[in-house]
């Protein structure tokens, strides 16, 4: 019976503890497009990796060039000319695999800067967003952008433009 009665009153507290929780939303993706510098660092990448991505299509050109030139001739070589431009073309493969691995593979100059232009600007978002949280006494805030889990959300649980409000003071 005691035993009935103590599970009870924890329940009971548990369930109040619960119920107390404030929660909220925001949408970071929305934060972000709305935020000139946001748009300007994209607007950096964007150009940056357009200009690798043309130099890249260059060195592909040049490739495919090589090889139809070594196809085309490759009867007419001798042994030892045919090993030299198989080796020449085998290193402009390996300088388009390290060039696309420097500019565009994980830890390369691409990876880099985005973490140098976006990173500093998420950072003042989820500071703001904890800002907000401790000064309206929110358990839990959710971000609502992309693979998010919630199903529904009220509209008035959404503190996305206060966040912004609040970073473009």
């Amino acid at each position: 019976m005691i035993k009935k009665i103590v599970i009870s009153v924890l329940l009971l507290f548990s369930s109040v503890a619960v119920f107390s929780q404030k929660y909220a939303y925001v949408n970071t993706k929305y934060i972000l497009e709305n935020m000139p510098e946001y748009k300007e660092a994209q607007r950096q990448l964007d150009e940056l990796s357009e200009k690798w991505q043309k130099e890249l299509e260059q060195m592909l050109a040049d490739l495919d060039k090589k090889r139809a030139s070594y196809e085309a001739e490759k009867v007419l070589l001798l042994e030892e000319q045919r090993a030299t431009r198989e080796r020449d073309i085998q290193e402009l493969v390996d300088d388009v695999r390290e060039f696309q691995k420097k500019k565009f593979g994980v830890g390369g100059e691409l990876f880099l800067k985005r973490q140098q232009l976006i990173e500093p600007i998420q950072d003042r978002i989820y500071k703001e967003i904890k800002n907000v949280a401790e000064s309206g006494n929110y358990s839990f805030i959710f971000d609502s952008s992309s693979q998010s889990n919630i199903l529904y959300a009220d509209k008035k649980l959404d503190k996305s433009d206060l966040v912004l409000r609040n970073l473009k003071k």
